[in-house]
């Protein structure tokens, strides 16, 4: 099958995959019923959809669990060794997902991390067990080539507040201070600059890389109550909020 930009296919999911190429897809994501005997999944409402879902669920996990396996060792299959796949399931069956078709398919040593979805707040309708809140999102690879891109969020206005305090009114923005010097004894880093020296340890940079920074304005220079250089005082490397790539993100 030919790819195409932009291209969306309704049909059989199972059909279609079994006439897609082998490795040539990067990403998986998938969103199947889930094995909770409600049918919600019914799109169309046509007669052959209304009872394929009732089929499904007949057998129980084990008839659920074959069902969408056959499914996903085809999308094994299209992926690239590079690929990654994301299956979206609830508390129903995600334990057999795991151990029954992911692990068994993809490998236990190509499970990447389980993304926990926090779908709603906690509510008075759970009876003798706990109100389940979130859904999981299993993430395996198709192999340890792995392509991995780490995502990060905004700092929290708390994190910024309590972190980045000075502004040199320069428009750089935001900034704290960071220790410039080294954390071990490091001979060959001892030497004076403008003044300044950590005669116990040295500095963190060579002088190279000092230069670079004093013209780039990232490093403080201490004053006294005057505005001349506090010799007694040790510098400090601006880290500008702007520079910073944010928060990590986790699996939650």
């Amino acid at each position: 099958m030919t790819s195409t930009v932009n291209r969306l296919i309704l049909g059989d999911n199972l059909e279609i995959l079994r006439q897609t190429e082998s490795e040539s897809v990067d990403l998986i994501y998938l969103d199947p019923p889930f094995f909770s005997n409600r049918n919600y999944e019914v799109i169309w409402g046509d007669e052959g959809e209304v009872r394929s879902f009732v089929d499904r669920w007949s057998g129980g996990v084990d008839h659920y669990v074959g069902w969408l396996k056959e499914r996903v060792i085809e999308m094994h299959r299209v992926l690239k060794p590079t690929g990654s796949i994301f299956l979206h399931c609830d508390w129903h069956a995600n334990a057999y997902i795991r151990i029954e078709i992911l692990d068994k398919i993809f490998g236990y040593g190509n499970f990447r991390g389980e993304i926990i979805w926090q779908r709603t707040n906690a509510h008075n309708d759970a009876k003798r067990k706990l109100a389940v809140l979130t859904d999981t999102i299993w993430y395996y690879t198709k192999s340890d080539k792995i392509i991995y891109n780490p995502i990060y969020s905004k700092h929290s206005d708390e994190y910024i507040n309590d972190f980045y305090t000075k502004d040199d009114n320069h428009g750089r923005g935001l900034y704290r201070l960071d220790n410039m010097a080294s954390p071990n004894p490091r001979p060959n880093m001892m030497y004076e600059w403008k003044g300044y020296s950590y005669p116990d340890k040295g500095w963190r940079y060579e002088k190279e890389s000092m230069q670079r920074l004093d013209d780039e304005k990232k490093i403080y220079y201490p004053t006294d109550k005057n505005g001349n250089p506090d010799y007694t005082k040790r510098l400090a490397l601006k880290r500008f909020i702007e520079e910073q790539k944010g928060q990590l993100l986790g699996n939650l």
